[in-house]
């Protein structure tokens, strides 16, 4: 007997049968959370950085920015890479990857190091977050069983970012900004430990890594949201500003021309032929431009306008991670008798209302009185699209190609992020220019002589005019956020089709009566 195996029976459906399912996805959501805390937990500690490594303030964005593309522009190559070798030892190597990653990341002592091992931990997560989901579908019979399990994955993807911002407020407070790197460590030894004894292997695959689609993929995405950072900063007039559109549009061309001539793509194109799967994919593309930028403006906002700590500010979003755990839970029990498009609908316009109620702050805002109700009302439908987006872009395909799919979702959420931060801080620094302008007069005719002079060196306002600045750009993102919701929204509404087949797989029931249902209807 195979000592890595696990202790039960496979059924002939290729699930994993028996007592091992609860211990599996403790392992597979725990690799999860990791993967997807990681993007928010090192934001807290950005200015503990930038004071420890001497980062400039244009270049600390790459600290985020290093791990999210990375990550998302090589998530298809990973899921492939599960689907080929065996899904797995991938994932043990990619969680392996990842803590290496952020031990180096922990000891780093310039800002070439700390770049160099967010990267490598990008690589470790795009290795192991779609080879976990995958793992999904090889441990669950579809059915309630995996619904339940896609259930909590879900909710953890959802809610990493929240959870993350807490861990790094408690890290960083109590202990230093190394720790938000240090702490994934012996979490990732555990996972890997305990994979080799509850995860069964999946068959291996033939084929071979689309090395070519990768690379043109990464550089592609990569391209594209420095164009946008750097219009942000120099304006869309810049020539760099210009030749980095230029080049996105050429790599990302290359990128599609060679997935359709690839005998075995990173991306399988045919993918994009349901209409259900690629209104999902969009779906998820445009609810990850929303969430990024709500984490990200409303760190800024509590801590620089409403004076919170590090603590402080963890703390007051641990309340969506709670409302996302208890939308999703509620979701994965109600899918199977009213389908996946009702919480696909209504979860995109509570996440639109949320951000638009955000939009209504000021700097006599307050936490419970303007922060909390929208962040609970955009958490409620974060739980409840991430659920049924993860089910629905899973449906339908066959286990040879659920790496790919996963991957391939995943990506979406990543670069959907990347790219949607860099259009909304865009929209910030164009409002905030703008809001300065205004303010600048009433600065100069009510300021006091040191703070003119101050003004003058460094060309910063100080409180209480920055605060009104920060507020009006923060409030203008918001809008453009709320938009991009809007047409998730919009997607669900008018691509999304749920057949009486999708129904009976949710059910478990795989009838030929369900698919003459579907035939017939």
């Amino acid at each position: 007997m195979d000592p890595n195996a696990l202790p039960t029976n496979k059924g002939t459906d290729g699930t994993v049968r028996g007592g091992g399912k609860g211990l599996a996805l403790f392992v597979i959501a725990s690799c999860q959370l990791m993967v997807v805390l990681d993007i928010t937990i090192v934001n807290i500690a950005l200015p503990h950085i930038q004071t420890a490594l001497d980062f400039s303030t244009e270049s600390l964005s790459w600290v985020v920015n290093a791990y999210t593309l990375t990550f998302g522009g090589l998530l298809l190559l990973g899921g492939r890479t599960g689907d080929i070798l065996g899904r797995k030892r991938v994932f043990i190597f990619g969680v392996l990857l990842f803590g290496l990653a952020s031990l180096l990341g922990g000891l780093a002592q310039n800002e070439g190091q700390l770049l160099a091992a967010r990267a490598l931990q990008g690589v470790g997560g795009a290795i192991a977050s779609p080879t976990a989901l995958a793992l999904i579908t090889t441990t669950f019979r579809e059915g309630p069983a995996r619904n339940r399990a896609f259930g909590v994955f879900s909710a953890v993807s959802a809610g990493g970012g929240a959870i993350g911002l807490l861990a790094g407020g408690i890290l960083v407070e109590w202990l230093n900004w190394r720790w938000v790197f240090f702490v994934n460590v012996p979490i990732a030894v555990l996972i890997a430990v305990l994979a080799t004894r509850v995860l069964h292997e999946s068959e291996r695959r033939p084929g071979h890594f689309d090395l070519a689609g990768a690379l043109l993929s990464t550089t592609g995405m990569v391209s594209l949201v420095y164009g946008f950072i750097r219009a942000s900063q120099e304006g869309w007039g810049d020539p760099y500003t210009i030749g980095s559109f230029v080049a996105a549009a050429v790599l990302l061309s290359l990128f599609v021309l060679n997935e359709r001539r690839s005998p075995q793509p990173i991306t399988p194109l045919h993918m994009f032929a349901d209409r259900n799967r690629a209104g999902t994919y969009g779906i998820m593309l445009f609810l990850a431009c929303a969430i990024f930028g709500m984490f990200f403006f409303l760190t800024l906002f509590v801590q620089d306008v409403l004076g919170f700590s590090p603590l402080q500010a963890g703390l007051a979003f641990l309340p969506v991670s709670v409302m996302i755990a208890v939308a999703a839970g509620v979701t994965s029990q109600l899918l199977p008798r009213f389908g996946p498009k009702p919480f696909m609908v209504t979860g995109a316009l509570c996440c639109a209302a949320g951000l638009a109620w955000l939009t209504r702050i000021d700097v006599d805002s307050t936490y419970p009185g303007s922060i909390l109700g929208p962040m609970l009302v955009f958490a409620t439908g974060m739980g409840l699209q991430f659920v049924s987006l993860t089910l629905m872009a899973l449906s339908n395909v066959p286990e040879r190609e659920s790496g790919a799919a996963s991957g391939l979702l995943n990506t979406m959420q990543q670069i959907g992020g990347s790219l949607g931060l860099s259009i909304l801080v865009t929209v910030f620094g164009t409002a905030s220019r703008n809001e300065a302008k205004e303010q600048v007069p009433d600065f100069l005719r009510t300021s006091t002589p040191e703070q003119k002079l101050a003004f003058l060196r460094t060309r910063q306002l100080p409180a209480p005019w920055a605060d009104q600045v920060l507020t009006s750009g923060v409030s203008t993102a918001f809008v453009a956020a709320a938009a991009f919701t809007l047409i998730g929204a919009a997607i669900a509404v008018f691509v999304i089709q749920v057949r009486p087949s999708d129904l009976a797989r949710l059910q478990g029931n795989h009838t030929p009566a369900a698919v003459q249902g579907e035939t017939g209807g």
